[in-house]
């Protein structure tokens, strides 16, 4: 699966230097919706949280991709991956692109959020982690950031993507085989015991988490 376009747009877009205050700006918003007065040092963390998680994008593209062939789901994993990519192509997106990193936030919480919830029916059905991170925390903190109506539009994406690649049913259709061959290990895919969360600063002063 090719990310070029995806990493052009992000190399254009996040420069920390560059964007971080606007991002500041942003975040101090929305901590002053949660009643919150941070510090110049917690905006400044959570600008760069923002940051880095629009460019974990392309590392979990290529790591899906790798995934989905090692436990049989390459055909919904490329659905998922075609809706991502057309998402990232669409510049009136639900936060247009016209508003540079911030115009990125909707499409990265969408990337990771879906292939976070693959990760989670595989792990409900055969007990093992499909991804080397876990994004759920960091998916968390950017909806809070996003925030309504916003969100709760980009979830309603999430959904109905994820139906139409038939992720569920597919599966359930290898959990038989999957907890009778791996169930006992505890295990993953991958080369450690457990999926790895990501090493997100700490977001409470913000009201994020």
């Amino acid at each position: 699966m090719q990310t070029d376009a995806i990493e052009k747009q992000i190399r254009e877009c996040c420069d920390f230097v560059t964007v971080k205050d606007e991002l500041m700006e942003l975040l101090d918003a929305v901590a002053g919706n949660q009643q919150r007065e941070p510090a110049g040092k917690d905006l400044e963390t959570g600008a760069r949280f923002i940051c880095d998680y629009i460019e974990q994008v392309p590392y979990m593209i290529k790591i899906a991709v790798t995934s989905a062939a090692n436990v049989g789901l390459e055909k919904e994993i490329d659905c998922i991956l075609t809706a991502v990519l057309s998402y990232w192509d669409n510049d009136n997106d639900v936060i247009p692109d016209h508003m540079g990193v911030i115009g990125l936030m909707d499409d990265a919480y969408c990337s990771l959020s879906l292939l976070q919830s693959v990760s989670d029916h595989y792990r409900l059905q055969t007990g093992k982690f499909m991804f080397p991170a876990d994004l759920t925390t960091a998916n968390q903190a950017m909806r809070e950031i996003i925030g309504e109506p916003y969100a709760a539009e980009l979830d309603r994406f999430i959904f109905t993507t994820l139906n139409d690649a038939n992720v569920m049913d597919a599966v359930k259709a290898l959990a038989d085989q999957e907890k009778q061959l791996y169930f006992d290990m505890q295990g993953t895919i991958w080369s450690h015991d457990s999926a790895e969360a990501i090493d997100i600063p700490s977001l409470k002063a913000l009201g994020l988490l």
